[in-house]
């Protein structure tokens, strides 16, 4: 069975759907705003949170951060990226609220040093963002811990996609299809590739991870065959921050939990019966 183990349970075909809030840097630099966000993640029904993690000056060139960019941090994009950059006294209270709220939580390094930052609090899987697919060393890096990895697949090719299930292989992995425009259209997802992905790669679990508008899509992926689901959530899509408007508020993130357990417990084993509640109805209703 096409499966990984996750700490108490699996990921894999015949098993729930793995649900995961992407909180990613819609905290804008607020532990308050990340606990606001936890809650709701737990409270829609998520088993997981996820953050993302840079090692700034490792991951952005001087030529990058000295870029003129205005925010609420600074008047560069350096200034922007360290103010949305948590440390280890925040992650050590994510840590804390997250084991206080009974949830996993997790981040995606960008580089090696925030590998070995993570390590610091012995997540339970490691996310790989699609930015870094194709970051042989990073990869590699994130293997040696031994750990689940969860990879999404947007901005590449389907050969980029095989090299990286080559340089995982022997890891315990799933795959994301993943379209990284933000917000994606409905005529961009193309989650068909859900299937390509299945069908290429019958030993590895098959998620969706989505920036669409809505929840429909990413139920329609569930149906589809993926059995790990990541969106971004949001307090509210008009504050400030780049990933707000790819992602879902507190009432759209419960109704996408809602929605897959509903078709969860609505799709059955495929085996046709008679169930003994049609019996009666049966006797009823057919033609003597």
């Amino acid at each position: 069975m096409t499966c990984i183990k996750l700490k108490d349970r699996f990921i894999g075909d015949n098993y729930p759907c793995l649900i995961i809030g992407e909180i990613g840097i819609n905290h804008n630099g607020s532990i308050d705003i990340a606990k606001r966000l936890i809650d709701v993640a737990v409270e829609s029904g998520c088993e997981a949170v996820k953050f993302q993690k840079r090692t700034i000056d490792v991951v952005y060139s001087k030529e990058e951060l000295d870029r003129p960019r205005d925010s609420k941090f600074g008047d560069t994009n350096g200034d922007l990226k360290r103010g949305l950059e948590f440390g280890y006294n925040e992650y050590k209270e994510i840590d804390s609220y997250c084991k206080e709220r009974g949830v996993m939580w997790t981040a995606s390094p960008w580089d090696e040093e925030s590998v070995d930052f993570l390590e610091r609090f012995d997540v339970p899987f490691y996310k790989i963002a699609s930015a870094s697919l194709t970051d042989k060393n990073l990869l590699m890096h994130i293997k040696s811990k031994g750990k689940p990895i969860i990879l999404s697949t947007g901005l590449s090719t389907m050969n980029e996609v095989r090299e990286s299930v080559r340089i995982l292989k022997g890891a315990n992995f799933a795959l994301m299809h993943t379209v990284s425009t933000y917000p994606s259209e409905n005529n961009e997802v193309n989650l068909s590739v859900i299937k390509t992905l299945k069908n290429e790669f019958p030993n590895i679990p098959i998620g969706y991870s989505g920036h669409e508008r809505g929840i429909e899509i990413s139920v329609c992926a569930v149906a589809l065959g993926a059995c790990v689901v990541e969106r971004h959530i949001t307090l509210d899509r008009t504050m400030w921050g780049s990933d707000q408007s790819a992602s879902i508020e507190p009432k759209g993130l419960s109704l996408l939990v809602r929605n897959i357990r509903i078709f969860e417990d609505s799709l059955g084993d495929g085996i046709k019966v008679l169930l003994d509640r049609e019996v009666p109805i049966k006797e009823k209703l057919r033609r003597k």
